[in-house]
């Protein structure tokens, strides 16, 4: 199942607060981006039709609920841009950030304590 960027901002707000109504929707992203209410639920029923997400009528609105986990979202995309763009291998990944975006004294002991349990 493939998600777009802008499918993905839709999704964010309903696994943070799922069930919500369009309305709910519409509200959340207002905040963030300058979508007319048509265009999100647009992109209600696209995530509706590729089975994403699925609708349960309550009374005369229906409520929005993820059906897609995100932690299987994000192993997909993230699986998807290892295989892209680092030949599948996370060492590239983390030099290239490396080099490119200093990486926080927080993320060097996240990395090693990753590096230490691996080990043991």
């Amino acid at each position: 199942m493939q998600i777009s960027d802008a499918e993905s901002q839709v999704m964010e707000v309903l696994w943070k607060r799922a069930p919500l109504g369009s309305e709910d929707v519409v509200d959340a992203l207002s905040q963030t981006h300058a979508w007319a209410e048509p265009t999100i639920k647009t992109l209600l029923n696209r995530l509706l039709n590729k089975g994403a997400i699925e609708a349960v009528k309550d009374g005369r609105r229906y409520l929005y609920s993820p059906v897609l986990k995100r932690e299987a979202w994000v192993a997909r995309e993230s699986e998807s841009v290892l295989t892209r763009l680092f030949d599948g291998r996370v060492a590239p990944l983390v030099a290239h950030f490396s080099k490119h975006q200093k990486l926080s004294e927080v993320d060097i002991a996240e990395l090693r304590k990753l590096i230490d349990e691996i080990d043991s």
